[in-house]
C-alpha cells in the first residue's frame, strides 16, 4: 500500500498542488533549492548564507550544499561572502514567452468550449487603456457574433475588461482605470469600484452587453502563477431562436468557468490561493448598478 506524504509548507510560499488522482510526495532537497532561488530573486542586494538561512528558517549547514549546486549550475553567483541571483532564470523565462505559451495552451481549450456551447469565444489582454483580442474561435455552427484577432475593446464597460481589472493588485487596478478613462472620458461616471468588488466576489463578470444589442457577455480571468489576471476568456452569447436545445446564460457561465480554470492551471495557477476565483456561478447574471461617481483621474 502506497503511503501519502503531505508537502511541507515553507514561510512565504505555498506548496504546489499535486494531481488529485495520485499520491503526493515531498522533495526536500528540491524545495530547499527553490526556496533559496525565491529569496534571492526577492532581494535587491546579495545575501550572506546567514541571511538566507534566517529568511528561510533553516540552518546554514542545511543550505550550504544547495548553494554550491546552484552556483555550479549557473543560477547563483558567489560574491565574496554573499550570494546573488544570475540572469539564467531570466534567460530561461524568455526562451518561452508568456504570450506564446498562453496562445499555445488556449487554442484547444477554446475550440472545445466553442463546440460545447455552439458560441464563439475570444481571448483578450490589457494594453494601455484598452483590450486587444489575441485569439478567437468562431461559432462552429456558422451563425453568431465574433470578433477579429487584433480588435481593440473598451475596458470599463465590457465583461472581459472588468475581469482583467478586478484581479490585480490595487495599484495596478487604479492605474488601468485611469488609463481607460483617459482613452474614453465618457466612461468616467461609471461606479467602477463597486462593479469590480462584485466581480471579485463572484469570480467573473456576466452582463447584458453595453455595446451590442442582443448580446450577453460572460468574461472570466485567466490567472498566472502570481494569481493576477493576465488575460480574459469571454463568450459573447447570442441566443439562437431556431434551436430547441439552445444553451442558456447559466450554461455559458458554468462551461466558461471550467475552461478558464483549465487554462489558468496550464499557466501555473493553483487553487486555494486566489480568493473568489471561479466560484460556482450565481443565478444573478447582471451586476446591479451602484451610485455613480466620478473616477479619480
Amino acid at each position: 500500500m502506497k503511503k501519502t506524504t503531505k508537502l511541507a509548507k515553507t514561510p512565504g510560499r505555498t506548496a504546489k498542488a499535486a494531481p488529485p488522482s495520485g499520491p503526493t510526495y515531498s522533495a526536500p532537497a528540491l524545495e530547499k533549492g527553490l526556496d533559496i532561488l525565491e529569496v534571492l530573486c526577492r532581494s535587491n542586494a546579495p545575501l550572506s548564507q546567514t541571511s538566507i538561512a534566517e529568511e528561510l528558517g533553516r540552518s546554514v549547514s542545511e543550505i550550504y550544499r544547495m548553494l554550491t549546486c546552484l552556483i555550479d549550475r549557473g543560477y547563483v553567483l558567489n560574491i565574496s561572502d554573499t550570494y546573488a541571483i544570475t540572469t539564467k532564470l531570466f534567460e530561461l523565462a524568455h526562451s518561452n514567452p508568456p504570450t506564446n505559451r498562453l496562445l499555445l495552451e488556449a487554442g484547444p481549450i477554446m475550440q472545445e468550449l466553442s463546440s460545447e456551447l455552439e458560441q464563439s469565444c475570444h481571448l483578450t489582454v490589457y494594453n494601455q487603456g484598452r483590450q486587444i483580442v489575441i485569439a478567437k474561435v468562431d461559432n462552429p455552427g456558422g451563425m453568431g457574433y465574433s470578433l477579429r484577432v487584433g480588435a481593440e475593446l473598451d475596458v470599463l464597460v465590457s465583461a472581459s475588461g472588468r475581469a482583467l481589472l478586478a484581479f490585480q493588485d490595487p495599484e495596478t487596478t487604479e492605474l488601468r482605470i485611469r488609463e481607460s478613462v483617459r482613452r474614453r472620458h465618457e466612461h468616467s461616471s461609471i461606479d467602477i469600484d463597486a462593479i469590480l468588488e462584485s466581480v471579485r466576489k463572484r469570480g467573473f463578470e456576466s452582463i447584458v452587453s453595453l455595446q451590442i444589442k442582443g448580446l450577453h457577455a460572460v468574461g472570466y480571468p485567466i490567472f498566472d502563477t502570481q494569481h493576477r489576471a493576465i488575460a480574459a476568456l469571454t463568450v459573447p452569447y447570442a441566443e439562437r431562436l431556431d434551436l430547441n436545445n439552445r444553451k442558456t446564460v447559466k450554461d455559458v457561465e458554468v462551461a466558461l468557468g471550467r475552461a478558464a480554470r483549465t487554462l489558468s492551471e496550464r499557466m501555473g495557477w493553483r487553487d486555494g490561493v486566489s480568493s473568489g476565483f471561479l466560484r460556482e456561478p450565481s443565478d444573478t447574471s447582471v451586476v446591479s448598478k451602484g451610485r455613480q461617481r466620478a473616477i479619480r483621474r
